[in-house]
């Protein structure tokens, strides 16, 4: 079956949606009316009237419900396109790091609403305008616009929850500076200096507000940043090492295969098998 790259919504309960979707695509809901209940990672979320939620595909989502009066905008992006697409800007990695953290975002005024649906509209409307001469390159140009539009709309949102980590506990301090700073620094000796503590203490009080050391935290937001740009086929592995400040690309190799099992050339070549299934 040929996936669409793109496909727009009004549903009123979750039979209109396709089979696998939060698999297949990247999900914008904007919710006019009821509510829809799931699990992210076995935490209960709810995504009521006036909120936006945002679920990235294969995300480990589970026990989706809607309730009867159920009304929602939804825009399907999928997955490869999306990725493929992403502008090339500094900050990319940690609002995407930030959509992951907090899925569902209320939208307080209705200009807002009206930007968000205006923008799925458009992606789509450019997506079915299939005989336009410059089709592939204005449909990319296109979704890079959608993604920006819909940065700038969360963008107050995602600054002021870095403002209140910054003025936040220590743990918070640390994942603020771990979002900032892990592209390029993964020691924890980094991270405790600039907190004026030491690694040990550093390391327990992230296992004392989480379960996990501040070691195993900064490992995996690495596997999150390694991941996200091995799916951005513009990127060469060698230009992921330098971004990542590695000394070498073996190092590199070295690095992700311990992370994620694989070598970054087996990741991608499962990536490319997958996708022509």
């Amino acid at each position: 079956m040929i996936i669409p790259r793109i496909a727009f919504l009004e549903v009123h309960d979750g039979t209109e949606l396709p089979v696998d979707f939060h698999n297949q695509y990247h999900t914008h809901l904007y919710c006019h009316r009821g509510s829809i209940k799931f699990l992210l990672n076995d935490k209960k979320l709810h995504c009521k009237k006036g909120e936006f939620l945002f679920w990235f595909a294969e995300s480990s989502i589970s026990n989706i419900s809607f309730s009867s009066n159920f009304k929602a905008s939804i825009l399907l992006v999928e997955k490869k396109f999306l990725y493929n697409n992403v502008p090339d800007q500094s900050w990319s990695i940690d609002a995407i790091l930030y959509s992951r953290q907090f899925p569902i975002k209320p939208i307080t005024n209705d200009s807002d609403k009206q930007k968000i649906l205006s923008n799925f509209r458009s992606i789509y409307d450019r997506f079915l305008e299939t005989d336009h001469r410059f089709y592939e390159e204005a449909l990319k140009l296109q979704m890079q616009i959608f993604i920006l539009e819909m940065w700038h709309t969360f963008a107050n949102m995602y600054e002021r929850h870095k403002r209140t980590l910054q003025t936040g506990t220590l743990y918070e301090n640390f994942t603020q500076l771990l979002q900032q700073y892990c592209m390029q620094e993964r020691e924890v000796q980094f991270y405790s200096t600039k907190l004026h503590i030491t690694a040990k203490y550093l390391n327990q009080v992230c296992k004392n507000n989480t379960g996990i050391t501040a070691s195993e935290w900064i490992q995996r937001y690495t596997k999150e940043r390694i991941i996200f740009l091995l799916q951005n086929k513009n990127l060469n592995i060698a230009e992921i090492a330098n971004r990542m400040n590695f000394s070498s690309r073996s190092f590199f190799t070295r690095y992700v295969k311990k992370q994620i099992g694989v070598t970054p050339s087996e990741y991608r070549k499962r990536l490319e098998d997958r996708n022509k299934k």
